[in-house]
């Protein structure tokens, strides 16, 4: 064996790594210098030994932590953050600082101390943000539920408080010289609600402005104005800060809100979250306003289409039904009226157009108008339905349409009893109910007014006795599916037969018996317009009686007026 020293064995492994690094040059062997280093990190670093002695402490603690010395105990710094155990934060010389313990060896302590202003401003900016979001979202969703300007606003001034304002009132934009204002007032259990109207003589100065469009900023004055106006207590006005927003609408300002908080919170901060209020509330409010609009247009053109009542007539009692084919709108295409004649008496009518729903009533209230007009020129009935019917071929007021009708003339007789003159245009002939029980129907015949020029109209007299009825009715009536299947009609001999017996019974009760029979057949199914007209015959028409002087003491008859024949 060889003296000489032996070369290391190497494994295959060892021998293709790869080859040593070259030694360090002078001066580049020492330890790295770890305070130069961690100087340089975004978190501040105090290392504290066993006795709670800051011993180290790097460039960006001491930015953070001025008063945390070197040499001093951490608690000396009077930084009460620091000394918590675990992670926490806690505010500091304007700044959010998160602090975290680490154990180290021999019970010494690093703080870690960092600056996260920043990120908890953009956490709190995005919550605020989402929180503001979801009341806008909540705010669309309540406002959409109220059709009603008066609903509206009390849901737009409950919904800003509390969280807009601890006091907000909103002003409507005044109508006949008169604006409505509601106001929501934060209380303990929620929020106070009350109401008014104020003339427009009377509204504050920047309220009238906001009506304008433009945004008042003078808050001094808007809180003196508030409490002029009843709205802010006196006690709370010092306290308070008022700001007027205009609620945009769909040609101008719908209404203005005004809101009043206290003067710790800063309005800066939402001020654009109310103004982002104000809009959503004024695309409620002109939704409000404008359905207000059209259902006040439509209930006045309703009422201008509904069947009127028969004017009264001496000796005559009239009985009446109506029901539309759409309840929804309430009007149809039957029609029903009366207009007293000068020289006594009066033309009645019952009719069905063709067709149902607005357009029908359309065209009936067409009808009845030119019927209003004419009956003072001709009070012939056949006469009178010609004329009717060169009306409606000589405008568009037909537009195609047609309608049945059948009118008549009723005047009182000296005897008592009515004499009936009808005429009819295609319509189901009227019922007479006898005193006798018995029903007759008036073999009245006649063409579709609207159709033709110079139609075929029938014409007769019927004379009624007192206590006998004369009935009138649509198709509606005799046309009514139902019964067990529900597609039998209710029919004309049905008809018949519930009214055999009838004779006594009051007109207005007669026409309700019918109304209701029908309904009853038609089970609630659907159905054509109703509408039934009954006029019934009340005895002699009244005359005033004489005061005679004399009575004969004895012999002698007297007439019927108590005088002698």
């Amino acid at each position: 064996m060889s003296s000489t020293a032996r070369a290391p064995v190497c494994s295959p492994g060892a021998a293709r790594s790869a080859p040593a690094p070259p030694p360090l040059a002078p001066g580049h062997d020492q330890e790295p210098d770890w305070f130069e280093l961690v100087g340089h990190f975004h978190e501040g670093l105090i290392v504290c030994d066993a006795d709670g002695v800051v011993r180290h402490l790097s460039p960006v603690a001491e930015r953070l932590v001025p008063e945390v010395v070197r040499g001093r105990p951490l608690v000396a710094s009077g930084v009460a953050g620091l000394g918590r155990d675990g992670a926490a934060q806690f505010g500091h010389r304007g700044r959010r600082l998160r602090v975290r313990q680490i154990a180290l060896a021999g019970a010494r302590r690093c703080h870690y101390v960092e600056d996260v202003s920043e990120i908890v401003g953009h956490a709190d900016a995005l919550l605020a943000e989402r929180a503001r979001s979801a009341f806008l979202t909540m705010v669309g969703e309540k406002l959409g539920n109220a059709p009603h300007p008066d609903r509206a606003a009390a849901a737009v001034v409950r919904l800003a408080v509390p969280t807009l304002a601890e006091v907000a009132v909103l002003v409507l934009a005044p109508r006949c010289g008169r604006a409505r204002w509601w106001r929501a007032s934060a209380t303990a259990g929620g929020a106070a609600m009350d109401s008014g109207a104020s003339p427009v003589t009377a509204l504050p100065p920047a309220i009238v402005e906001g009506l304008s469009g433009a945004e008042p900023h003078a808050a001094e004055r808007l809180v003196e104005q508030a409490v002029a106006a009843g709205w802010l207590a006196q006690s709370t006005a010092r306290q308070a800060v008022v700001r007027v927003v205009p609620v945009p609408g769909r040609d101008g300002p719908v209404a203005v809100l005004l809101v009043a908080r206290r003067r710790t919170f800063r309005w800066d901060d939402d001020v654009e979250l109310v103004r982002a209020f104000a809009t959503r509330a004024g695309a409620a409010l002109t939704t409000a306003v404008l359905y207000r609009d059209q259902a006040e247009l439509a209930d006045t053109l309703r009422a201008s289409l509904l069947p009127v009542e028969p004017v009264a007539v001496a000796g005559v009692q009239w009985g009446t039904a109506y029901r539309p084919a759409r309840a929804s709108v309430r009007i149809g295409g039957d029609f029903y009226g009366s207009h007293r004649l000068p020289g006594g008496g009066a033309v009645f009518f019952l009719g069905d157009v063709s067709g149902k729903g607005v357009e029908a009533a359309v065209f009936t209230g067409q009808l009845r108008q030119c019927l209003q007009a004419l009956h003072r020129v001709e009070a012939n009935p056949g006469r009178l339905l010609a004329l009717l019917n060169d009306a409606v071929l000589e405008t568009d007021a037909g537009r195609g349409r047609f309608a049945t009708v059948v009118l008549g003339v009723v005047h009182p007789r000296r005897e008592g009893g009515l004499r009936l003159t009808l005429a009819g245009g295609g319509h189901l002939p009227p019922l007479v109910l006898r005193a006798s029980g018995e029903v007759e129907a008036v073999p009245l015949r006649g063409m579709l007014i609207g159709v033709v020029p110079d139609p075929r109209i029938g014409e007769l007299t019927v004379q009624l006795e007192p206590g006998e009825t004369c009935l009138l009715y649509s198709d509606g009536v005799t046309e009514a599916r139902g019964g067990c299947r529900g597609d039998e009609q209710f029919g004309q001999e049905r008809l018949v037969d519930a009214l055999t017996g009838c004779h006594g019974v009051a007109a207005p009760v007669l026409a309700e018996r019918i109304e209701q029979l029908t309904c009853d057949w038609l089970a609630h199914g659907d159905h054509d317009d109703i509408a039934v007209l009954a006029l019934r015959a009340t005895g002699a028409a009244a005359r005033p009686r004489r005061h005679l002087r004399a009575v004969p003491a004895s012999g002698g008859s007297v007439g019927p007026w108590g005088t002698r024949p």
